[in-house]
């Protein structure tokens, strides 16, 4: 099914350059796809990879060319799952809806799209949550060769000292496995700044407990080089084709 859009902005813009802020690819990839003679604008295929778009004009991708799967990115709030829902519980797709949005998608999600969630964040925590249906971009972010620093800012009770600083960094095990190094620094008071390449199940609130500390709050803002910014909690927006390739790229 080819993918269409009414341009709605007040000033033109260069196709590559929308496509890439809609999700819909990278802008690299747009440009291929109007080498391809796959894009049309008004019923006129385009063939500049320059060419931009005016307000009121109707862009189309067509079948041969296929959109990136759909990836958001949501600014998860407490209470809420981020997969897999017990009876009583809301799962983070739920949260998905036209309302919420912040900018356009493609589409909105339904109960039979099947995004999947990047990465744990418990039902007690909240912040950036990245749900996807792209096997590549999940290769990346959860996969076993991945590389991907996870950023965090945790609020503690409990005596913060640097020996306890200096354990949750390094020298921790957890299951009877060694966890990988961790950077972990005070923000100031009982804030923590907590920097990971792994994902254990509820592994801070665990590291900070093995150290006699007890996590109160607990906010992701940073995965790779994806950050949360000032989206506000309970909303959600499309991941950019360039957030995509940075991501990917490590």
């Amino acid at each position: 099914m080819a993918w269409t859009r009414r341009y709605d902005e007040t000033e033109p813009q260069r196709v590559n350059k929308w496509l890439g802020q809609s999700g819909v690819c990278s802008r690299r990839e747009a440009e291929a796809l109007i080498e391809q003679g796959l894009v049309s604008i008004d019923g006129e295929t385009v063939t500049d990879t320059g060419r931009k778009i005016l307000p009121g004009q109707t862009l189309t991708l067509s079948d041969g060319g296929q959109a990136a799967p759909l990836s958001v990115v949501l600014h998860k709030p407490m209470g809420i799952v981020s997969a897999q829902p017990e009876a009583g519980q809301t799962p983070a797709v739920r949260l998905l809806t036209r309302a919420a949005l912040v900018g356009e998608s493609p589409s909105i999600p339904d109960r039979d799209t099947r995004l999947a969630p990047l990465g744990r964040l418990d039902m007690d925590s909240r912040g950036l949550l990245l749900l996807s249906e792209d096997g590549v971009l999940a290769k990346a972010i959860i996969g076993p060769q991945s590389d991907l620093e996870k950023e965090y800012l945790v609020r503690v009770t409990g005596r913060v000292t640097p020996e306890k600083v200096a354990r949750l960094c390094h020298g921790l095990t957890m299951d009877g496995r060694e966890l990988k190094p961790a950077k972990v620094s005070v923000v100031q008071g009982q804030e923590l700044r907590f920097i990971l390449k792994e994902g254990r199940n509820r592994q801070i609130r665990r590291m900070c407990e093995l150290v006699g500390l007890h996590v109160m709050d607990l906010v992701r803002i940073r995965i790779g080089s994806l950050r949360l910014g000032d989206l506000p909690e309970g909303r959600w927006r499309v991941l950019t084709g360039a957030e995509r390739a940075g991501l990917i790229g490590g």
